[in-house]
């Protein structure tokens, strides 16, 4: 007999943490072969990244200090979505916020979960293009340096282990791919 490897059942849900970004819920589930297993689970109201690019294909990053990694990071601009919000509409005002840009095009990279083992974190990601300058404005607990990198040399620091953030690295690479005419628009080819 073949188990239906999707046939979990959540016997009880317990939620344990409610923070300002993630509720933390412990869950017993029946696995499918029966046995029972106690899960955590993180639930994220969902994020968006954009890899802004100007016309020389310099793109904008950001220098944060990331606490849960105890380091600071190389990384495209990003941030949560309020609840309601469109995820484009999202990505327009963190840019704006992180980078002072605004983008006159932002095309959909890809969509993902990052980290499905225990998150429902669903993240939207970005090519903003069309680039014209304007004020940052960074929320107030916000500390980040602005870092301009030629598309070529990001790519190169994802194998030198300078860029380590999964976002950033999905992010450069698609951008890398769609410039060079080997990549695609996010469900450009899976459509239908």
């Amino acid at each position: 007999m073949e188990i239906d490897i999707g046939d979990h059942r959540t016997l009880s849900t317990e939620q344990v943490f409610d923070g300002k970004i993630v509720r933390v819920f412990i869950d017993d589930v029946r696995l499918p072969d029966g046995r029972e297993a106690r899960w955590e689970r993180v639930i994220h109201p969902g994020a968006v990244g954009m890899v802004p690019l100007l016309s020389d294909q310099t793109i904008v990053l950001v220098r944060q200090y990331r606490h849960a990694t105890g380091k600071v990071l190389l990384e495209i601009p990003a941030g949560k979505l309020e609840e309601g919000e469109p995820p484009e509409v999202c990505a327009r005002r963190e840019l704006a916020e992180e980078v002072g840009y605004r983008a006159g095009e932002m095309v959909k990279l890809a969509e993902f979960y990052n980290s499905p083992g225990y998150s429902d974190e669903y993240f939207h990601l970005f090519l903003a293009r069309e680039l014209e300058e304007g004020q940052a404005e960074a929320e107030p607990d916000e500390f980040f340096q602005v870092k301009a990198v030629h598309l070529e040399e990001a790519f190169d620091m994802i194998s030198t282990g300078e860029v380590r953030d999964a976002k950033t690295v999905i992010g450069i690479t698609l951008t890398k791919l769609l410039l060079a005419g080997e990549g695609s628009t996010y469900g450009a080819d899976v459509a239908g």
